[in-house]
């Protein structure tokens, strides 16, 4: 896909801030002095059967990408690709609905969509939000010296997959669903309180993809502690008993030539950093003064499983180390 995207001119509007030549996680665009449009669309394919989970999901990970902007959602359009001469309508009614809730409880405003026949379901939202141009977050703020937050677990990748192959069961998936389908809205809020440098969330790259755009838009180098890293239950007992994910093998060609591993990792271990996530958590950089702070308030606040998962050091060359 990066491919594709160069044969695009590079926009030379002034006022467009963040375009698609910055890989990051939405566009942003200046309207007046005091306001800017945040622009993103997306939609994935079932990561579960059950319709309104499903929609909660989908909703939640297309809302994200205005969250790791520093933005606020207000308008939001639903994306639906639907099979409607093989399934029934009041699955339909059901995707929908979870997607409503998501989006109500962002304090934005559904406001209509578009729909098209497709053999699969396919559900997301196109969704504008506001933010001041002066505090725009982007993944190329990154200083040496700044701590990494991470704030939901990895291992949806596996788990989806492997509950649909049978590997998981439905009793064993649903409790994390919850987490999964929670906006990164309250992380976001108490972040801003705090000098937040750099900002991304963790989605279809997995933690190296992600963690690689933010030191590569930096110009630093971002060392993550293996053992910091939250993972869902299962997630690795998962790759253990032969599960894996279309992604994994793609994500890790992406950042070999980048990546330099001192930890002690299993090879189901190193299977997981390269895990795609659904709807997954902001990746937060800000002052070592400032992280203790942020992760306590995080964890009051009902982000129990943010962690400190890395710090931001200079280098010769962009790049990842896992310790």
């Amino acid at each position: 896909m990066l491919e594709v995207l160069q044969v695009l001119p590079v926009p030379s509007d002034p006022n467009l801030l963040v375009g698609f030549d910055r890989y990051d996680d939405a566009a942003v665009y200046r309207v007046s002095d005091d306001i800017a449009v945040v622009s993103t669309v997306d939609f994935i394919t079932p990561p579960v059967d059950d319709p309104v989970w499903f929609g909660r999901i989908a909703a939640a990970n297309s809302l994200s990408d205005i969250y790791a902007m520093g933005g606020r959602p207000i308008i939001a359009l639903n994306l639906i690709m639907f099979p409607s001469g093989k399934l029934d309508a009041e699955i339909l009614k059901g995707i929908i609905r979870g997607g409503s809730e998501k989006v109500t409880e962002a304090g934005a405003s559904l406001a209509g969509g578009h729909s098209v026949e497709d053999d699969e379901p396919k559900y997301g939202l196109a969704v504008t939000g506001i933010v001041s141009p002066e505090k725009v977050l982007t993944n190329a703020g990154a200083r040496n010296g700044d701590l990494l937050i991470l704030t939901k677990p990895l291992g949806t990748g596996v788990l989806f997959n492997a509950h649909r192959s049978g590997k998981l069961s439905w009793i064993e998936l649903e409790p994390i669903l919850p987490e999964v389908a929670a906006l990164n809205k309250t992380a976001l809020e108490i972040a801003l309180k705090y000098e937040v440098h750099a900002c991304t969330d963790i989605t279809g790259f997995g933690i190296l993809g992600h963690s690689l755009e933010m030191a590569r838009a930096s110009s630093v180098r971002i060392d993550l502690e293996f053992t910091a890293l939250p993972f869902y239950p299962n997630s690795l007992e998962m790759y253990r008993k032969g599960e894996t994910t279309g992604s994994n093998n793609a994500n890790y060609a992406l950042v070999r030539d980048f990546l330099d591993i001192t930890a002690q990792v299993s090879e189901d271990q190193h299977k997981l950093l390269f895990d795609p996530q659904t709807s997954g958590g902001l990746l937060i950089s800000v002052p070592e003064s400032q992280a203790d702070g942020l992760l306590k308030e995080l964890t009051a606040a009902g982000v129990y499983s943010a962690s400190l998962v890395g710090k931001v050091l200079s280098g010769p060359s962009p790049g990842i180390r896992l310790t």
